[in-house]
């Protein structure tokens, strides 16, 4: 029995003295719970919306800070023109627009049909559903607090924009395309890399004829041409299948998505630079890329719920500009003038991402 003891312990020694095996067992499990707890949620918050105030009465005005007020909507700005509420959605800026009529004070007092009007941004049909449900209800109590002799009757009228049927086809087939390129592309090829590494070939391979960035180049472009096929089945599966629109540019969207894919694989050959077996690649891998892919990235929930640090890191994982890229192109039918900022962020973060893997490799060379 005594034996038994010891060898029980001499494995809680060996766990312990293994700091990799600790990170695995503690760190990952708190990671989890940190963005499941914060992320997994379809509630919305801190919106963004834009006004057209053809009003401006005082009635106008308390509904607009009745809205502002509540923890789920941000007043972003005043629309003084018309031709310009399209834009605001279509930029990203705001998620909705309320539009209120001239004799909207009148019309909420009398019986008639009430004066407001609600555009929405509907690429994310989740999230532009939860918004016309809770904008219904706050007007709903503005009305009674306001104005009790009302009655019942339809309190807005709504109008989607770039996904009228609210297809939920239109959110997942962006996510999928991102999480699938990520997958394949970053994951595997860390994996892949880190096993030459944990099988003593990477040595072999550096003897040989073949340069360093040739043996690089070598490994991933199977990923690649694997990874342009499924994005190829994707488009195709969506459209033809699902009934996802192509309104912009095809040419845009293959360059976009190239982009992407470069990105993927030098997060790849990172990961692979800084680990050196599979088991931690893995880890790496799964908590720092498809963790965060799904649930900070805004493919399945809104970035705007989470808290302001997670939103911060939002920014920092590639997919989450790629997804806004795709659905402006697929959905929206916008051009590279609308999508400079999340190409610009991709294109430098490769760039990190490829100047630290070189570096790191250079150091392993020079040792």
């Amino acid at each position: 029995m005594k034996q038994f003891i010891y060898f029980i312990k001499k494995e809680f020694l060996h766990i312990f003295r293994d700091s990799k095996s600790l990170i695995i067992l503690f760190g990952l499990p708190i990671i989890q719970i940190i963005l499941f707890g914060f992320a997994l949620t379809n509630e919305i918050k801190n919106v963004n919306f834009a006004v057209y105030d053809n009003s401006k009465s005082h009635a106008s005005q308390r509904l607009i800070n009745k809205i502002n007020a509540t923890d789920f909507f941000t007043l972003q700005e005043y629309i003084t023109n018309p031709d310009k509420m399209e834009d605001a959605l279509t930029s990203n800026r705001v998620k909705f627009v309320l539009v209120i009529d001239a004799d909207f004070a009148q019309g909420m007092a009398q019986t008639e049909e009430s004066k407001i009007q609600l555009l929405l941004d509907a690429s994310d049909p989740n999230i532009a559903t939860n918004i016309r449900a809770y904008i219904n209800n706050i007007i709903a109590d503005f009305a009674r607090e306001e104005f009790p002799t009302s009655g019942e009757k339809e309190l807005i009228t709504a109008k989607m924009f770039y996904n009228p049927q609210v297809k939920s086809a239109y959110l997942f087939i962006p996510g999928l395309m991102a999480f699938i390129l990520t997958l394949i592309s970053a994951f595997m090829t860390s994996i892949t890399l880190t096993r030459e590494k944990e099988l003593g070939n990477m040595e072999i391979l550096l003897v040989s004829p073949l340069k360093p960035y040739q043996i690089i180049i070598g490994k991933v472009i199977p990923y690649a041409i694997l990874s342009i096929v499924n994005i190829a089945n994707i488009l195709l599966l969506g459209k033809f299948v699902f009934g996802m629109p192509l309104n912009g540019s095809l040419l845009l969207l293959i360059l976009e998505s190239f982009l992407f894919l470069l990105n993927s694989l030098s997060l790849g050959i990172l990961i692979s630079s800084f680990t050196n077996s599979r088991q931690v690649a893995m880890m790496v891998a799964l908590a720092g890329l498809l963790l965060p892919t799904m649930l900070l990235s805004g493919f399945i929930f809104p970035i705007s719920n989470m808290p302001k640090v997670l939103q911060y890191f939002s920014q920092v994982i590639p997919a989450t500009h790629f997804i806004t890229i795709l659905k402006g192109i697929m959905i929206k039918g916008i051009g590279i003038s609308y999508l400079i900022k999340e190409t610009t962020i991709l294109a430098l973060l490769t760039l990190l991402f490829i100047a630290i893997s070189i570096k790191k490799f250079n150091v392993r060379l020079d040792k």
